[in-house]
């Protein structure tokens, strides 16, 4: 006997998720006020993403009125715990994480948030940090036989990432964190990224929406997906980001590849055919099982799926009902 079928109707109220189209989500806007200029948004755009004026408008423009209304929400019930125990606590950060694939434009999505947060009627403070501070050093890696796992969850160091958001949370008037330079592939020694007491703070990364690093535990461990007020999920087929990893490798094989201090530089002489083959070899060795075996996974716990179309455009928007 077959089951019943099951409208698209039922299927979304069954779901823990509304979908909205990118009309239907562009009718959530508001009087929200565009306050970035073509050349902002071009400057704030990853290398190889695509990003426009009308992409701003129709999807970020709502997700940060959004946004803005939750930390309003947040900061009224700080206060009124307050009130309750008679007395008041440090300025406690609200915290956004953003999680997704590599090169399907989490980068993007975090800046494009910073800017327009910041330009808000309240004018917040708003900090970016990237996981990719809290990577272990090379060294490290090498010592440990991870360099060919370098963004698995085993290759970050999560208990002093999970030290960090500790304090971040506990209201520390300051919070440093390492910092990562892609160039050189490694952590630049004796660097810091100084955070004071934002009033927004976006972390971006591969893996912080995960719950684990790997390695089984007993004991219960606090991780950084514990410490996010609200979270997004930058999403797309697999194929589609995988080509956008491609066609960035090319484009950083005539560019960043070429400088002498590059830890890649050795792939700068590569021919066209030569460099699809080598970033087809990395993705299916290193990316694609990433993806697949920790990153995607956890796409459901997310609050909110930007999912993105061959273009780039975000074509479909799930919000996770309360």
């Amino acid at each position: 006997m077959q089951g019943k079928e099951v409208s698209p109707q039922e299927q979304d109220s069954l779901s823990r998720y509304r979908t909205f189209s990118r009309q239907e989500w562009a009718q959530l806007r508001g009087n929200t006020p565009l306050t970035l200029s073509e050349e902002r948004i071009d400057a704030l755009r990853s290398l190889n993403d695509r990003i426009s004026i009308h992409e701003v408008e129709h999807i970020y423009l709502p997700l940060s009125r959004l946004i803005h209304l939750y930390v309003s929400a947040t900061q009224q019930l700080y206060t009124a715990t307050d009130t309750f125990l008679g007395s008041a606590y440090a300025q406690v950060p609200y915290v956004i994480g953003i999680a997704g694939s590599v090169a399907v434009g989490k980068s993007t999505t975090a800046r494009l948030l910073q800017a327009l947060l910041s330009d808000g009627p309240t004018r917040p403070k708003v900090e970016l940090i990237t996981t990719d501070g809290f990577l272990h050093p090379n060294r490290v890696l090498e010592e440990r036989g991870l360099m060919e796992r370098k963004g698995f969850p085993e290759s970050y160091d999560l208990r002093r990432l999970a030290r960090f958001m500790t304090d971040i949370k506990s209201g520390k008037p300051e919070v440093s964190a390492p910092i990562y330079s892609h160039l050189v592939y490694d952590i630049i020694p004796d660097q810091m990224q100084v955070i004071r007491q934002p009033d927004i703070l976006i972390v971006e990364g591969l893996n912080v929406l995960q719950t684990g690093d790997g390695h089984r535990r007993k004991q219960h461990r606090l991780f950084v997906s514990d410490f996010f007020d609200f979270t997004i999920y930058v999403d797309a087929e697999e194929e589609d980001v995988k080509q956008w990893y491609i066609e960035r490798f090319l484009t950083l094989r005539e560019t960043a590849f070429r400088d002498p201090s590059s830890f890649f530089t050795r792939f700068a002489s590569l021919t066209v055919e030569e460099g699809i083959e080598m970033a087809s070899s990395i993705w299916q060795a290193i990316n694609s099982p990433n993806l697949r075996e920790n990153i995607l996974p956890t796409r459901e716990r997310a609050h909110l799926i930007l999912h993105k179309g061959k273009d780039h455009f975000i074509q479909e928007v799930r919000l996770r009902k309360l």
